[in-house]
């Protein structure tokens, strides 16, 4: 906290424009103004959409960025300008109210943030959500004087060290956090399916007609909210219907924190931010991880899991009706199967994550050196 006369320390915190980046620079933000820190959030137009839901101490600067991914040829060819002019402008703004540190939380958004303070020497860290490096996050891991990883192992290059914070979780999910685990028996179950915006429409085709190859005396037990694309919502809801089996289904769930928890098995993709909700809460899973992530993260994301015997993780090219329906069987016809993958999940879950991440943020204010942080899982 600053003394009589000194302005409080100043985070600046850096993030891209999607929900990933979003949500655990939204969290830190949080705990950051909660100890008496300035903070600002630098990121484009996309971002700042989401940060409607920063609290309202936030100071949003919006800076000027760019992808190769998009565009035409005229749009690529005028990146780097935009990106140049961006970086200028972060160093102004950094020179009149100058960060004692800087965030990065991935996206191309982060890029000027994170070049002047490379420039300005300011001490500035990464925050990587997946257990692949995304390209902004690769381009200044070896740059940084501290690399947090949200998922446990993350592929780092040689000589690069991580510190497992684990990804931040959103006060709901917090508060179901460890919630007690029903194991499946002779009484209604619940089967939730979270596929995620990307590519769930393989869920949609593929998890109603598994439900409905479950063994009868199973099947009748089973109650289904499956979160799916609207486009998607009408078929699967007739799948299910035809197999008489009740099911609940929407584009978007707006509890899925106590959906989770009073969850018998959860079916979903490996996003960063649903595998840290899945092990938080501990509930077991069966994870399909999305084929067209890039780097093949999802994968990497869900290797946790899996290695701990918490999840059974299908390739979406082995994702078939007959097999995960074997799957589903196997968990809810075992109670205690299911309740050692559900100790299992919460053995890999980080509900203070948080936490982590502002002991990193104090101490680079502190001028402690990364070597002296604890690395890896511990």
């Amino acid at each position: 906290m600053a003394g009589r006369g000194e302005r409080a320390p100043l985070l600046l915190i850096a993030a891209g424009g999607t929900g990933g980046h979003m949500f655990p620079a939204q969290a830190l933000a949080e705990a950051m103004i909660a100890k008496g820190w300035r903070v600002k959030l630098s990121t484009d137009v996309r971002g700042a959409r989401y940060a409607i839901a920063f609290p309202e101490q936030v100071v949003i600067e919006e800076i000027s960025s760019a992808t190769f991914a998009r565009g035409g040829a005229a749009a690529k060819l005028a990146v780097p300008f935009r990106i140049a002019g961006g970086v200028l402008g972060a160093a102004g703004q950094m020179l009149r109210d100058r960060p004692t540190v800087i965030v990065g939380f991935g996206g191309y958004p982060t890029i000027p943030a994170l070049s002047a303070a490379t420039v300005l020497r300011i001490p500035r860290m990464i925050h990587e959500q997946n257990g692949v490096l995304g390209k902004v996050n690769t381009a200044f891991v070896s740059r940084v004087d501290a690399v947090a990883c949200g998922t446990w192992p993350t592929a780092l290059p040689t000589g690069v060290e991580g510190i497992h914070t684990g990804n931040p979780v959103r006060q709901a999910v917090l508060d179901r956090a460890g919630a007690g685990y029903i194991a499946p028996g002779d009484y209604p179950m619940s089967l939730l399916v979270i596929g995620g915006s990307q590519g769930a429409r393989i869920l949609s085709d593929v998890v109603p007609a598994a439900v409905a190859a479950l063994p009868e005396a199973l099947r009748i037990r089973l109650r289904v909210a499956h979160q799916a694309r609207e486009e998607d919502a009408e078929r699967a809801q007739a799948a299910y219907d035809a197999a008489g089996i009740k099911a609940e289904i929407e584009p978007f769930f707006t509890d899925i924190p106590r959906r989770l928890s009073e969850a018998q098995l959860v079916i979903s993709r490996s996003g960063a931010s649903s595998v840290a909700d899945i092990s938080v809460v501990g509930r077991p899973s069966i994870l399909i991880p999305f084929a067209a992530a890039t780097g093949d993260h999802q994968a990497a994301n869900a290797r946790g899991l899996s290695d701990a015997g918490a999840a059974i993780v299908i390739r979406e090219s082995e994702l078939d009706p007959a097999g995960l329906s074997g799957h589903i069987a196997a968990i809810l016809g075992n109670p205690a199967k299911a309740e050692a993958m559900a100790r299992a999940a919460l053995s890999q879950g980080r509900p203070d994550a948080t936490e982590r991440l502002v002991e990193i943020v104090e101490r680079l204010a502190a001028g402690i050196p990364a070597a002296q942080y604890k690395k890896g899982g511990a």
